[in-house]
């Protein structure tokens, strides 16, 4: 052996950087099957018991005859609290939503501790990068000599700093990144931590690993190389560049006259040289996403899909609500703007068969309308004129026995605060960072397993690409208008109104103005349902996706068999947002499509 020949003991270990870290909120040494934001949760308490007390004080002040000097001294303290608490509180969460920042000042510091740790795993990998390849030399040598080894270590201390001052604990985004790290540590020494652990190898399904040491190296090198070349660490910003800020693939026009408010119809026509079928399929969205999760890129868009069909499509467009969409609820959004849209279309296209087409709250919503326009339309002599609707992950059922939503109405009884909402909110509407919030509640280790599962697909560059789409759509969410949201909260979703029969929608004929909609009407009227729900979804469990067995023309027997003029319900092991996968968005079409055609 050579004098200055290098041997692998004198490399430094991965479990020697790793130590520097020492213990962090972002091992997860609880075992937590999900991210426990426990900091931005006593702050809410606390929040929440403040606006509580000055309530209080409101309804002593307001009452001098029962309360006397004790009145004067709540008008005193109200007075303070708005000033110097109340107030200030109330500012700073419009101010954060109006710049699109997380009103949570706890969840806005991780956002800051996500951007310094991807950006130190850019930095770091990038300096063993080189002619966009990993170089096994200059890693070599970094791990082995004195100065080489302090400059590891003193990137750790970085590493430390950043992960001891994380807010959250549990099954994390900030783990997911650590596993990144680590891998990158493994690659950096050419050693295996001494337990064993191998962040991102292939397993058998006996959970042995299914590559050697050596393949191991090769397979996450290319990852590395394919991260930093993309600068995809953090998946916001990456998705942010990587689509300019912009999704959708079908070309699109707004419908001239169709704006309500900020609400408005767009229509995409079909392409040049497909043969149309006749037909139009209008698209309720939800109330909390960007539409263009229908379309978010060739092969994965809905819109897309059925085009090459023949249909042509109008799409809601709710926009981003501002101040004078606060006082607008779901008599709006449930009914005038589709009352306005379907008018418009059949003016457009008055020969034209219109079937109805919806995801998730879309859905949900879409349904009571349909039976208020069937209740006015044979009320009228008439009949009904939609008479397909497919429904996409639509919960219906919202009780704490077999829908699966119990969790969730726990979560809201026990947390929610509609005048808290209100008083937060009420002139900026509720933001996409509070609805993501309370999304994460439902949905065990979402945070981690979205980082992780990218971080996991990123040896396979083209799938790097193939993610930004659905990586934008995903972290850039929309406001919810506050009073429709306090009524989704509490007539939907708590008193399960929809379901029970008690959900009132305004009517053009008197009879019906402001009373529970007769669900039962879609049946009378002729309506068949379609009903994909997911096995694994757990916003929407199949057990509230139940429209397809309760209303329209339910069958004896199995709703789901394929038989025309009949609704049909299809289960599926997907999750909620199953239109990202190609193979899943192609199994629902064939699916929706034939059901169209019956």
């Amino acid at each position: 052996m050579k004098k200055n020949k290098i041997t692998r003991e004198e490399r430094i270990t991965p479990d020697k950087l790793l130590s520097v870290i020492g213990t962090s909120p972002a091992d997860n040494l609880q075992g937590f099957s999900t991210a426990i934001s426990w900091k931005s949760k006593l702050a809410g308490l606390q929040v929440r018991g403040l606006f509580g007390y000055q309530k209080l004080l409101d309804t002593i002040s307001k009452d001098a005859s029962a309360f006397g000097p004790w009145a004067l001294a709540a008008a005193w303290q109200r007075s303070f609290m708005d000033t110097f608490i109340t107030g200030p509180i109330k500012a700073q969460a419009r101010m954060a939503v109006g710049a699109g920042r997380n009103p949570d000042l706890i969840a806005d510091m991780n956002g800051w501790i996500y951007k310094g740790y991807t950006r130190l795993l850019y930095t770091l990998t990038g300096f063993f990068i080189k002619d966009g390849k990993f170089d096994r030399e200059k890693s070599l040598k970094i791990s082995t000599t004195p100065n080489g080894k302090n400059f590891l270590l003193n990137y750790m201390e970085e590493f430390a700093q950043i992960e001891h001052n994380y807010n959250n604990v549990g099954l994390t985004r900030l783990k997911a990144m650590k596993e990144l790290l680590k891998c990158l540590m493994v690659l950096i020494t050419e050693t295996p931590f001494a337990n064993g652990e191998l962040p991102f190898a292939k397993k058998k399904p006996d959970g042995t690993f299914a590559t050697s040491f050596d393949e191991y190296l090769a397979e996450n090198r290319t990852r590395l190389e394919n991260l930093f070349r993309e600068n995809a660490f953090d998946i916001k910003e990456f998705s942010e560049r990587a689509t300019g800020g912009k999704i959708g693939c079908s070309a699109y026009e707004y419908v001239a006259g169709s704006e309500l408010h900020r609400v408005k119809l767009r229509h995409y026509a079909l392409p040049h040289g497909t043969k149309p079928n006749g037909k139009i399929i209008y698209l309720p969205t939800p109330l909390i996403n960007k539409p263009e999760l229908f379309d978010l890129a060739r092969g994965k868009s809905v819109i897309e899909g059925v085009h090459k069909e023949g249909y042509e499509v109008y799409l809601v467009d709710h926009g981003d609500p501002g101040w004078e969409e606060t006082e607008l609820g779901l008599d709006f959004y449930g009914k005038t703007l589709h009352d306005h849209f379907l008018k418009i279309i059949k003016k457009r296209s008055p020969r034209k068969g219109i079937y109805v087409m919806s995801y998730c709250m879309g859905g949900t919503l879409i349904l009571p309308y349909l039976a208020r326009r069937a209740q006015e339309l044979m009320a009228a002599g008439q009949p009904m004129d939609i008479k397909k609707v497919a429904l996409m992950a639509s919960p219906v059922k919202f009780d704490d026995e077999g829908s699966g939503h119990k969790a969730m109405r726990s979560l809201i009884r026990a947390n929610y605060d509609p005048l808290l909402m209100e008083e937060l909110f009420g002139e900026v509407n509720i933001p996409p960072q509070t609805i993501e919030f309370g999304m994460n509640e439902i949905q065990p280790g979402v945070q981690y397993t979205v980082v992780s599962g990218f971080y996991g697909r990123a040896e396979i560059s083209a799938d790097i690409e193939d993610a930004a789409p659905f990586l934008f759509w995903l972290t850039h969410g929309t406001k919810f208008p506050v009073k429709a949201h306090l009524q989704w909260i509490q007539n939907v979703f708590i008193d399960n109104s929809i379901y029970e029969g008690n959900y009132c929608l305004p009517s053009i004929n008197p009879d019906f103005d402001n009373q529970p909609v007769n669900m039962d009407a879609l049946r009378e009227a002729g309506v068949t349902i379609f009903d994909y729900r997911g096995t694994r979804d757990p916003i929407a469990p199949a057990g509230s996706c139940v429209a397809g067995e309760t209303w329209g023309r339910v069958g004896s027997g199995n709703v789901r068999i394929m038989r025309a003029n009949l609704n049909r319900t299809i289960d599926k092991n997907i999750g909620h947002i199953f239109v990202v996968s190609r193979k899943h968005l192609a199994e629902y079409l064939e699916a929706v499509t034939a059901f169209y055609r019956s």
